[in-house]
């Protein structure tokens, strides 16, 4: 799983391997360790919620997607398009853009049998 944080803009990719273990109903998690200051950990989830869902504290984040979504999304593949939302936020901060996406080279590879 790759994180990529801009200002309000939060990019998820993963591999199909890990889009099969969210399918499967199993989380996805990973961490980074920013070198001696701190480790910081991810988990991402399917949920039956419509909206995403972001918990957790600023070391340790919880990332909840609608798995209806997801689904739908998993039999487009491949597909250079993902799934967009919006989170709100507190205090006049300008929304939270959230982007899931598969990697579309896995995906074609994968399909079309082509070497790395």
């Amino acid at each position: 799983m790759k994180l990529q944080i801009e200002a309000q803009h939060l990019r998820i990719r993963i591999d199909e391997d890990e889009l099969a273990r969210l399918l499967a109903g199993n989380v996805v998690s990973g961490h980074t360790q920013f070198a001696k200051a701190f480790m910081m950990h991810f988990t991402l989830r399917l949920r039956h919620e419509v909206q995403p869902v972001l918990a957790g504290r600023a070391d340790a984040w919880q990332i909840g997607l609608p798995e209806p979504a997801v689904r739908a999304h998993a039999a487009r593949l491949p597909t250079r398009e993902g799934l967009r939302y919006l989170l709100p936020c507190e205090h006049g901060v300008d929304a939270l853009e959230l982007l899931f996406d598969v990697d579309v080279r896995d995906s074609v590879r994968r399909r079309h049998g082509a070497k790395p």
